[in-house]
């Protein structure tokens, strides 16, 4: 005969895609009834409107049944009072948007130049971030060239939802918020003042519900002006990443992101040469392309990996398949991440 404790632990399991925790550790679990394989609770969900109250009430269903000797589940949805989502969130009002947030690390990754490919280097971070279990979002502050959603494959928009926007995700569960979800047409541009940009990249913080997340990554657009300075002077990021190639102008550039976060008071967390070398696919030599590396003159922070140019990159990246790329290089790259920016919550 099933047990109670049974069915808590097997709904343990069932998450609120919201806020990544299980329904139990909400507290969401209530009126609980066992009578001859009949199983009947409440789960009152943290908002009456919630608007994934159905893939979390069907998520508990077959949870449930998937126990030997139960035969019916019969689940009704409530909401929880107001002084209990008080009690949940440590809040002495309703909470807002950012009381559903728990952001372990943000981390930006800043160039200063463009086409150095700090978004691919972004997408394959977060890729092998979310393939080690880790929950990852990317909050893309390019405005003008956002890419991100394309290097994922992601063209629907995010849905609205009473606790703000729920952000599309990727195959692997990688949440994503860019302007480029936004817009009719994924080529349609972007003609926004510094004010308007700096005020939605402040959106795209406050206002998405990223739930819990073990890292959230900052796709920094190329420059030092508005974008880079909002997130770096109003978001708790813990550092930024440093992308740059061999070519001597590129290291001069990235050099100026690199003094801009010191004068910010943001640590320089580590530096990541991209397009490194080209390895002939029928020889074996190796060409610097881009001329002999100069990284070592750009800072004093460690170099977390060399990626080289690699054309199935680009077929990856076109097909919006970046998640399924992975080398020898990338899941290096990963490792030396997670050295210099530790996985929170004890993980």
């Amino acid at each position: 005969m099933v047990t109670e404790q049974q069915i808590r632990e097997a709904l343990t399991k069932v998450i609120d895609p919201e806020l990544n925790r299980n329904v139990i550790e909400l507290n969401m679990l209530r009126d609980l009834h066992i009578d001859n394989g009949n199983v009947k609770f409440t789960l009152a969900l943290t908002i009456p409107d919630c608007p994934l109250r159905d893939q979390i009430e069907h998520d508990a269903r077959m949870a449930v049944l998937a126990l030997e000797g139960v035969k019916n589940v019969e689940i009704t949805l409530s909401a929880m009072s107001e002084e209990e989502r008080n009690r949940l969130f440590g809040k002495s009002t309703a909470p807002q948007t950012s009381d559903f947030n728990r952001i372990g690390r943000a981390v930006a990754i800043a160039s200063g130049k463009g086409g150095v490919g700090k978004s691919s280097v972004t997408a394959l971070l977060a890729a092998g971030l979310a393939k080690l279990g880790y929950h990852v979002g990317v909050l893309d502050a390019d405005m003008t060239g956002p890419s991100i959603p394309r290097l994922f494959g992601l063209r629907e928009p995010p849905l609205g939802g009473p606790n703000g926007i729920l952000p599309p995700r990727t195959l692997r569960g990688i949440k994503v918020m860019s302007v480029n979800l936004l817009l009719p047409r994924e080529d349609e541009a972007v003609i926004w003042r510094g004010p308007i940009v700096s005020k939605v990249i402040e959106q795209f913080w406050n206002e998405v519900v990223w739930g819990e997340l073990d890292y959230l990554l900052i796709d920094l657009p190329p420059g030092t002006s508005d974008a880079p300075l909002t997130v770096l002077q109003t978001l708790p990021v813990a550092g930024i990443i440093l992308v740059t190639t061999p070519q001597e102008l590129s290291s001069m550039i990235v050099r100026k992101a690199g003094r801009m976060a010191e004068q910010l008071n943001r640590p320089i967390l580590g530096i990541i040469e991209n397009m490194s070398i080209f390895i002939c696919p029928v020889c074996g030599t190796r060409h610097e392309l881009f001329g002999p590396s100069h990284v070592e003159e750009i800072t004093d922070a460690p170099l977390l990996g060399r990626l080289p140019i690699d054309p199935q990159l680009t077929v990856m990246e076109d097909a919006g398949a970046v998640e399924v790329y992975e080398t020898e290089e990338t899941k290096k790259l990963v490792k030396e991440f997670l050295k210099v920016v530790p996985p929170p919550y004890g993980r």
